[in-house]
């Protein structure tokens, strides 16, 4: 039986403690520093997700078996190879990999370098250079942070006034610190977004099935960028898109540029894509499970997700079937007054707060213990999540679940899961005999 550790405190972790504690291969589940829900599925560690230090020593004190990382920001500080040099089990990239997600120049070069399709786009170091290329530039651009930035380093700008202001935010007035040295200048794709995670074991990519991730704050995918207002899964693609065509052209591509770089990729890799008229462009990958979309997929996933990872880090992903429920799942996340600026933190927080109850999930992540009540510590500070056999279902469900919850100053969407078009389910993935072809095939 496995000790499991869980590094991170939001509503992604707290739903990767809820799946993990789910197989019957896990003794207990840890989460560091986790949230004020996330005590029945796993035990809360008070310690930072950021110290790796005194995580790598509880993992040894603890003899924990496995630690699966959450957020980026200690896959980008390199904790996972501080875990393997201390001959730990640990699921995530190495730093070296993790720069995917940890420089956008990176990866936007790294895409150049290996054909994976991308919008077209500027590199600076430059506040000058940078302001002078968007005085030359034609139609609306889009104005992104170098390094992470929680998931807010993002600017959408309709002309090139706000184009200049976002790259002096950044650059002059380092509103995202030290992420916004460097910048990213993009031509905005025009298209339908989607998000698609792969489990990677250094050579080949299993896909998840497909999510919708709704960034901006309000309703209409108006107002600022936030690090997700809800999602759900399966997603709708176009019918001229696959999932399985996207994952070979995207995430197969990448998983083997990366060893051919000599940094090969183990854990999870997540591409946001635009589904264009000319085909699925990258816009970001990261390299960790999404949030919210985490919330929405893994409620659906129907295999053990401990023999997933454990054939991801034994380089065997092509002997362990992925099967997915045929289901529907949405997430509607709760935010706090303020949200994305600074948000309002310490309100009491009513209604039914427990992970699960049948087919509706509540995965915590803003949220605290004070005097013996929940109370909100956060932007983001719940999920509320409802599965169902009918997408319709899973939408309704969630906002009717969300009629129990309050707190003051409670913010959400009202338009998650609003779509048209059948969804899009990746095919089931045969056995492949020949274990030398480092390549999946998709069937």
């Amino acid at each position: 039986m496995l000790k499991v550790l869980v590094i991170g405190n939001g509503g992604r972790e707290h739903t990767l403690c809820w799946a993990i504690a789910q197989s019957s291969q896990v003794e207990k589940v840890f989460c560091a520093p986790g949230n004020a829900g996330i005590d029945d599925v796993a035990t809360p560690v008070d310690l930072a997700a950021g110290d790796i230090d005194a995580l790598l020593g509880f993992a040894q004190r603890e003899k924990i078996d496995l630690t699966v990382v959450g957020p980026e920001a200690p896959l980008v500080a390199g904790i996972v190879d501080r875990f393997r040099d201390a001959k730990l089990r640990i699921y995530g990239p190495s730093q070296a990999a993790a720069r995917l997600e940890g420089s956008k120049a990176f990866a936007k070069e790294f895409m150049r370098r290996h054909h994976i399709p991308t919008g077209p786009f500027a590199i600076f170091d430059d506040f000058d250079e940078a302001r002078r290329f968007i005085a030359e530039s034609e139609g609306q651009l889009v104005v992104k942070a170098d390094g992470i930035a929680a998931g807010k380093g993002v600017i959408v700008c309709n002309d090139p006034a706000d184009a200049e202001e976002a790259a002096r935010q950044m650059m002059r007035e380092q509103v995202f610190g030290a992420a916004g040295s460097r910048i990213v200048i993009e031509r905005k794709l025009v298209g339908e977004e989607v998000s698609l995670m792969g489990f990677c074991d250094g050579e080949r990519v299993v896909p998840m099935i497909p999510a919708r991730d709704y960034k901006p704050i309000y309703d209409g995918d108006r107002g600022p960028n936030t690090g997700g207002m809800g999602s759900y899964a399966p997603a709708r693609l176009p019918e001229e898109f696959d999932v399985n065509d996207i994952c070979e052209s995207v995430l197969q591509t990448a998983v083997e540029g990366m060893a051919a770089e000599g940094t090969p990729y183990v854990g999870i890799l997540y591409a946001g894509l635009m589904l264009t008229d000319a085909g699925p462009r990258v816009l970001e990958f990261n390299c960790r499970f999404g949030d919210p979309e985490t919330q929405a997929v893994l409620p659906l996933l129907g295999t053990d997700i401990i023999d997933i990872i454990g054939a991801s880090l034994a380089g065997q992903l092509d002997l362990e079937p992925v099967k997915w429920r045929d289901l529907y799942c949405t997430c509607v996340i709760l935010a706090s007054s303020g949200y994305p600026g600074s948000p309002e933190k310490g309100k009491p927080i009513s209604g039914p707060l427990k992970t699960d109850s049948g087919e509706v999930f509540r995965f915590h992540a803003g949220t605290a213990k004070s005097n013996g009540q929940t109370v909100t510590s956060g932007g983001r500070v719940m999920g509320v999540c409802a599965r169902a056999t009918t997408h319709e279902s899973a939408v309704a469900n969630a906002y009717t679940e969300i009629e129990r919850i309050t707190f003051d100053g409670m913010q959400y969407r009202t338009d998650i899961g609003v779509r048209k078009g059948p969804v899009s389910r990746p095919r089931q993935r045969r056995q492949t005999p020949d274990r030398r072809s480092k390549k999946t095939r998709y069937r």
